[in-house]
């Protein structure tokens, strides 16, 4: 029993100090520009679950990539060679991911991501320094594909011509059996939407689908509503979700769109979150808020497991994936990507705020298609 009792003790001690070193984590995202919303959801939600862990050792280095690639590989840089942090995590869009993750990966830096997931980065080019906390970028669209063979025939897609735009429409012709009334990519930060809804207009299509984040989705769902055109929209939640609702107002009202997360999603972790970031921020929280609050408690959770100096060991940790996810059960594939469910919500509005509900299960613990090509 003497025996037990110190064993038990001593693996305490052990797993108590590789929770308590320091920790230098950067953060690099989007704080300015059209972009910002996101980011700043990003920011708020990670650095609330490091303040309600109490953990006084973790130091976050916090930076704005004002949604530029290059200022995004400079901030790296910084990071790594001066700051020296340990982990680098917040970027939010997949060209700024794939011109700062591999070269990070590289100098053996874990990178885990609270947002973009690009499809290059999640096959044959997986690396077990690079951690998706929020899914692979076709997912969402792949549910709206599978959802909309149920009432349309001929949709007409649309999507920002960078690496996300191009999964999005890829991921949804890969589950959509009707026929294409269209299919057109715009430009990144686009704000005119014109040519495109009267080439809506004229196309034929029973339905579109869009995938347009931050206010670019502002924009065109305004500028629809404005048009006159009534074929029904739907999207990713990305194009439907708290950090836009309020900006494009009753035009989204019963809009349908997926996600992997939903504020009434039913378990203990997600209620805390919610009412947390409510209390804190006076504002309900968006997925880019819950997939942060999830990255920061995988962390949390591995560094009182391993110390972030033994590489192989963290890594486990962060591999087992050992933490209560908002969105309930959370496993990585063989490519650190999740294996989760995929939910179809609807956008209503509850005490004046338009907000989501879920309203069906699209996938249920949905692999992502590159994951066979990962050969970790």
């Amino acid at each position: 029993m003497k025996r037990i009792l110190a064993t038990s003790i001593l693996s305490l001690a052990l797993a108590t100090a590789a929770y308590a070193e320091p920790v230098k984590i950067g953060v690099i995202t989007t704080l300015s520009g059209g972009g910002a919303g996101l980011g700043i959801d990003m920011r708020d939600a990670f650095t609330l679950a490091i303040k309600q862990s109490g953990n006084k050792d973790i130091e976050l280095v916090i930076e704005d990539d004002a949604q530029k690639p290059e200022i995004a590989v400079q901030l790296a840089e910084k990071m790594i060679q001066s700051d020296k942090v340990d982990l680098l995590t917040g970027i939010i869009w997949s060209n700024l991911a794939m011109a700062v993750v591999p070269n990070t990966v590289a100098q053996d830096i874990v990178y885990l991501s609270p947002n973009a997931g690009p499809s290059a980065l999640a096959g044959a080019n997986c690396n077990a320094n690079y951690f998706n906390v929020a899914y692979q970028n076709d997912n969402f669209h792949e549910a709206m594909g599978q959802y909309a063979n149920k009432d349309y025939k001929k949709t007409f897609i649309l999507a920002p011509n960078y690496p996300a735009g191009k999964d999005a429409l890829t991921g949804f012709k890969r589950f959509y059996k009707g026929e294409l009334a269209g299919e057109v990519y715009t430009q990144v930060g686009q704000t005119d939407y014109a040519a495109e809804i009267a080439q809506i207009r004229d196309s034929g299509a029973d339905s579109v689908f869009f995938f347009l984040p931050g206010g670019m989705g502002i924009s065109f769902m305004k500028q629809y509503a404005q048009s006159g055109v009534s074929t029904p929209v739907m999207g990713p939640g990305f194009s439907f979700d708290q950090d836009v609702l309020g900006a494009i107002g009753d035009a989204a009202l019963g809009v349908k769109n997926s996600a992997t997360w939903s504020k009434d999603l039913d378990n203990d972790a997600n209620k805390k979150f919610v009412e947390a970031f409510k209390t804190e921020y006076k504002r309900l929280p968006s997925i880019y808020a819950a997939q942060s609050w999830d990255a920061a408690n995988l962390i949390l959770a591995a560094l009182s497991k391993a110390s972030v100096k033994d590489k192989d060991a963290f890594k486990t940790a962060l591999k087992s994936a050992d933490f209560k996810s908002v969105r309930g059960k959370f496993v990585f594939n063989n490519n650190n990507h999740p294996i989760q469910n995929v939910y179809v919500r609807e956008v209503v509005k509850e005490d004046g705020v338009l907000t989501n509900k879920i309203i069906a299960t699209a996938f249920e613990d949905h692999k992502d298609a590159y994951a066979d090509k990962c050969k970790m």
